[in-house]
């Protein structure tokens, strides 16, 4: 049976293997990327499979590309679903992005331009991956950078997007921060006109100030700004399952836990 996902996690990244796989970690759960192990076999399913045996495990995608005019691929798909198939994990997220289209992979999560074109592209989108995998996926709202003229606001795009295709949300509140902040908006605005009902799981991750506004980095720790924008979403949705990201300068183990503790401080008992 699939565990259901709660409680406090982290992303398994190389560095720290070795706690996840000797059931050592002090987590509720962990996350990988599913490309790193979308694999036949050999030393990542190993290990992941290892892992699997103490935690419940959420797979979070980069390359699905549901934003593109080609959708997502349909040997993606399979390799996918032979993954879901054989971790069981408790959650399958992606994000509201693209990444290229035929062979080409930009291997960068593109933005999407939130008009009712693109909207009809991603629903259709999501409905076939959802349908191949043959279960809900959650998808994650991106950090962006720019904005294109003409379109919706993010959160009514996701709003319409989640009741078109019964998909659920991961909301990256770091990713709500900056992109609150490069386009001059209210955080607790953008909070407002999401359907927070649809939030399956929460990420939190650092970023840095670059030369025209915040980039969403993964490579510091969480800014207290975004701590308190965690703790105002939770006093919205209650306890939702909650990770740590980081993806570069990656810290001892000890470190991360000590963030996560600050999350599970943020929760109401």
């Amino acid at each position: 049976m699939t565990p259901a996902l709660s409680g406090f996690g982290l992303g398994m990244r190389r560095p720290h293997y070795a706690s996840f796989t000797g059931g050592e970690a002090p987590v509720d759960f962990f996350e990988v990327i599913s490309e790193n192990f979308m694999v036949a076999g050999g030393r990542p399913i190993d290990t992941l499979m290892r892992a699997r045996e103490h935690y419940p495990v959420a797979l979070h995608g980069v390359s699905l590309s549901v934003g593109s005019a080609d959708g997502p691929h349909p040997d993606y798909l399979d390799r996918l679903k032979v993954l879901v198939d054989r971790i069981e994990p408790a959650v399958v997220s992606d994000h509201l992005c693209w990444t290229g289209t035929g062979a080409f992979n930009s291997h960068d999560l593109l933005p999407v331009p939130l008009t009712g074109e693109a909207l009809d592209t991603v629903c259709e989108a999501i409905d076939r991956a959802q349908t191949h995998l043959k279960r809900r996926m959650l998808f994650e709202n991106p950090s962006t950078y720019i904005e294109f003229p003409g379109t919706m606001p993010e959160w009514e795009f996701l709003r319409e997007m989640v009741r078109r295709t019964g998909c659920g949300l991961l909301l990256d509140v770091n990713n709500v921060f900056v992109t609150a902040s490069n386009h001059g908006l209210d955080p607790r605005d953008w909070l407002d006109g999401l359907p927070l009902d649809a939030v399956g799981q929460i990420h939190l991750a650092g970023h840095s100030q670059g030369a025209h506004g915040l980039i969403d980095t993964h490579d510091a720790a969480v800014d207290p700004a975004v701590w308190a924008l965690y703790a105002e979403t939770i006093a919205r949705t209650g306890p939702l399952p909650t990770m740590i990201e980081r993806d570069g300068d990656i810290p001892p183990i000890d470190d991360l836990l000590a963030e996560l503790a600050l999350a599970r401080a943020t929760v109401p008992a």
